[in-house]
This record gives C-alpha cells, sequence and structure tokens, in this order.
C-alpha cells in the first residue's frame, strides 16, 4: 500500500500534505498526553512491530504487493492519535532509510494506512467490542480494507485529472482498475491477516495486563 515518488501529482501532493500537516501537529499534541513511564515503551514496541510487519511485502497477482499495518492494534490500545502519528512516523523512516514508499507520497500514505486505518479501526472496535469477542479482528480487517480503498481512489484519478495528448502523466490506471485492484487483494487477503494479528496481539496484552492486575 506504499505509493512510490512519481505516481501522484504534484497537485495531489499538495492536497494531501495542506491535509496532513495540521492533522500531524494536532496528533502530537495528543501523543504527548498519552506518553509516560509505563506508555511509552509499549507505545514503543507497538510501533517497532508495525515497522517490522510492514516491511514483509507480500506478491499479488498484477505486480503490485501488500502487507499488514497494524494502526487499529495501537489505535485500539491507545487511541487513534497515537495509532496516526505512530504510523506516520514508521512510514517516515521507511521510505527515508528503505525507499519503501515516497517521500513524495508520504502525507497520503500517512493518511491512508496512519489516519483511516487508526481511526476506523478504533470506532469499529469500540462499536463491537461490547457484541463480540472477535472485535479485534473486524477493526483490524475493516480498517486495512477502507485505507486501501481511500488508496485505490487516489491513485485512480491521477489519470482523470492530469495527463498530456492522452497520455496519464503520473499513475496510469483508472478507478475501475486502481479500487477493485486495492481493495479486492485487501478484502481477500491482507484484511484477513490485519485482523488475525490484531485479534492475536490484542488477546495477549489483555491477558497478560489481567495477569499483573491479578498479580
Amino acid at each position: 500500500m506504499h505509493i512510490a515518488d512519481g505516481y501522484l501529482s504534484p497537485a495531489t501532493v499538495a492536497v494531501s500534505y495542506a491535509v496532513a500537516v495540521p492533522l500531524w501537529v494536532y496528533g502530537f499534541k495528543k501523543l504527548k498526553e498519552k506518553l509516560n513511564e509505563e506508555t511509552l515503551p509499549m507505545i514503543g514496541a507497538l510501533a517497532a512491530l508495525s515497522f517490522v510487519i510492514m516491511m514483509f511485502n507480500v506478491p499479488v497477482p498484477g505486480g503490485t504487493s501488500g502487507h499488514a499495518v497494524g494502526a487499529a492494534l495501537i489505535a485500539i490500545l491507545f487511541g487513534p492519535w497515537v495509532g496516526f502519528i505512530s504510523v506516520s512516523l514508521v512510514l517516515l523512516i521507511q521510505a527515508i532509510v528503505f525507499g519503501d514508499g515516497g517521500i513524495s507520497a508520504w502525507a497520503v500514505n500517512s493518511l491512508a494506512m496512519g489516519f483511516i486505518g487508526s481511526f476506523v479501526g478504533y470506532y469499529v472496535f469500540k462499536l463491537l467490542k461490547d457484541k463480540t469477542k472477535f472485535a479485534p479482528f473486524f477493526a483490524g480487517y475493516i480498517s486495512i480494507v477502507t485505507a486501501a480503498l481511500f488508496v485505490g481512489i487516489v491513485l485512480g484519478i491521477q489519470p482523470i485529472f492530469w495527463t498530456h495528448n492522452g497520455h496519464p502523466l503520473y499513475f496510469p490506471f483508472s478507478l475501475k482498475i486502481s479500487v477493485p485492484a486495492m481493495v479486492g487483494e485487501h478484502a481477500l487477503f491482507f484484511g484477513i491477516v490485519e485482523g488475525i494479528f490484531t485479534q492475536l496481539v490484542y488477546n495477549f496484552l489483555t491477558k497478560k495486563e489481567n495477569e499483573k492486575v491479578a498479580a
């Protein structure tokens, strides 16, 4: 789901940063409210875990690949703003150090995987937590599929608005291709992986916390 440099028009990049920057500023304020001696190690560990799972890109038909994210898990445990900032920082490191995702596309990637992934996952979990024990699974699944939909739309509008002599200047495929490709692979595979990951880690951490309280 990492968009590389060259796939987005300058106008798209400008708009995405204009939207993302104030959200980052506010998100850092919310993150500071959560940080203390107890939460810092766990948030750092979960961000590192997100970094690791995002590095495992699985090839899929069509010449692209996908991966789990971990935004929903962080959001469930520490709130969506913490999830957003944590994933955004992970994406920045991946873009600068590993070239995984472009700097120009950092804002779009952060809005998709970080903001949308965190807030959708958080509110899905909040809605379902008293109704089913599989709320973390659904939170992870729906969050990453929704993020994929956003990426598919952003990519798919590029050839609609930015062409030269009938040839796309940036991402070449229309919404009819980009949206089904992104949503399909995440709905059928990566969403399930994300859901299972979120459920297992949430159950493990919750069990450990309950044991700690009982002791």
